[in-house]
């Protein structure tokens, strides 16, 4: 996650501090504390990543219409993003009392079975998460259009993925969001990427590619599959990216995020669990490697806003397209 340690207000545009002299006051002990539980974070850090994300919330808060407004966020794996949604998440409901609903890309993916039949049919590094063309972007775009019509009392099914098992979590551990939010942060990987051009797809980015996907069958499908989720990402209204130095730091962030999950799983769940080894991780963020590294070279020059990490995941700089 960012560490926001020495981090200010004053990284934002003049714009986004007058937003934040605007919101409401509210109790900021009791937030941090709030936020350091949730999150299971120490009280100093929960403080100084609540300093980092308060000009963004409010910005939101005042950029919110009548309709639901998509706040969508995007960074590669150990960047931070789903830290990044719930702190949002809470200012959000805490500071502006709103009602927010956060999805994470990660949650759409399709089922192993399904994606066994991807790799049986099409190619079989299909059968690995994570790329586009793995995700059931038909329910993606269902819950968006479900959350974004719903009324007062109507309960939208919010679909949630086990990683630890590589699977989906049965429906009836999905959670619920009542009614219209009038904010959905939608995070992940790659949200908000574009294809790339069929003619940066000859040559292969790595021995993944070179090796077992020497006709280059696998990334055209995913780059086709890609144009395919723009009617997705066209929903989102502020795109905010946190932006890695480097590839190679976004290897090494993943194996610290591996190794956290392990963590957290008893010695009984971890005989049982798909948790990956410090090579299985070097073999599935090759499968990433293309597409992040077009999405750092690309999208900082039209996000919203971004976030710049610096290798020790402090935020070293912020970079806005917002006119106000």
């Amino acid at each position: 996650m960012p560490d926001a340690s020495h981090t200010s207000t004053a990284l934002w545009p003049d714009f986004f501090t007058r937003e934040l002299a605007a919101q409401p006051s509210f109790d900021e002990s009791e937030l941090t504390r709030k936020l350091a539980a949730q999150l299971s974070l120490s009280e100093p850090l929960a403080q100084s990543l609540s300093n980092l994300y308060q000009p963004l919330a409010a910005h939101c808060a005042s950029s919110k219409g009548q309709s639901t407004y998509v706040v969508g966020v995007n960074g590669a794996q150990g960047t931070g993003k789903s830290t990044a949604a719930s702190i949002l998440k809470l200012l959000l409901e805490s500071v502006h009392g709103l009602t927010v609903t956060a999805l994470s890309i990660d949650d759409l993916y399709l089922s192993r079975a399904a994606r066994a039949e991807l790799a049986r049919d099409i190619h079989p590094l299909l059968a690995t998460r994570g790329v586009p063309g793995t995700h059931n972007l038909a329910l993606a775009l269902d819950t968006f259009t479900q959350l974004k019509a719903a009324g007062a009392q109507q309960l939208t099914p919010i679909p949630r993925f086990d990683k630890s098992q590589d699977d989906c979590l049965d429906e009836n551990l999905w959670d619920k969001a009542q009614g219209r939010p009038d904010i959905i942060i939608f995070e992940g990987w790659c949200v908000g990427a574009r294809a790339q051009r069929s003619s940066d797809l000859a040559e292969p980015v790595n021995t993944l590619e070179k090796e077992e996907d020497a006709d280059g069958r696998w990334r055209q499908f995913v780059n086709d599959a890609l144009a395919d989720y723009q009617a997705l990402f066209a929903q989102i209204d502020l795109l905010v990216m946190l932006k890695a130095p480097s590839f190679t730091q976004v290897l090494e962030w993943r194996q610290l995020q591996e190794q956290k999950l392990r963590d957290s799983l008893s010695t009984e769940q971890l005989q049982h669990s798909r948790v990956m080894t410090a090579a299985d991780i070097e073999r599935f963020i090759a499968h990433y490697e293309r597409l992040t590294r077009w999405m750092l070279s690309e999208m900082p020059a039209r996000a919203d806003i971004v976030l710049d990490l610096a290798e020790n995941h402090q935020v070293a700089d912020i970079h806005c397209h917002v006119n106000r």
